[in-house]
């Protein structure tokens, strides 16, 4: 005879436990909420970039308020016309809100970031060139002076 137990007895299998398995849900539902970047603003106008010979990539793309400049989109061109709008933020403005809208941005910053503050232009490649000048006047005299285009590279 054996002496641990006799061939008659049955093993049970232990159950699951599910102890663990919130932690694992929340630790992964926190990987995601940490990893997903949000859009920040809707585009509400068309913006077909131009084509660039040379193009650059911006460093830090948290220190650069965007303009975006262009028609608006089928949504919006009941309410606001075919011509070329500036969209700053989720907005339409004109030209005389840029100056607010810079001290915004620049209130948001740090007070070492600010200097590094670049103001990226997105227009679309169809849009006149006054409206273009007429938003780097207002730049200039907000002293924005760091302006950057933005385009895509020229396909080969």
């Amino acid at each position: 005879m054996s002496k641990f137990g006799g061939s008659n007895s049955k093993k049970e299998v232990p159950g699951i436990t599910s102890g663990s398995l919130s932690d694992i849900v929340f630790m992964l539902l926190f990987f995601f909420m940490v990893t997903t970047q949000m859009r920040e603003t809707e585009n509400k106008v068309i913006v077909k970039m131009p084509e660039a010979s040379e193009v650059v990539k911006l460093e830090r793309k948290d220190l650069s308020s965007y303009i975006n400049i262009g028609t608006p989109t089928k949504t919006y061109q009941a309410q606001f016309g075919t011509d070329a709008r500036i969209q700053l933020n989720d907005s339409f403005k004109t030209v005389d809100d840029i100056r607010d809208f810079i001290a915004a941005e620049r209130e948001s910053m740090s007070e070492g970031d600010r200097q590094f503050m670049t103001t990226v232009i997105r227009a679309d490649q169809d849009v006149r060139m006054g409206i273009i000048t007429d938003v780097k006047q207002e730049l200039r005299r907000c002293s924005a002076l760091k302006i950057m285009y933005a385009a895509r590279k020229a396909s080969e």
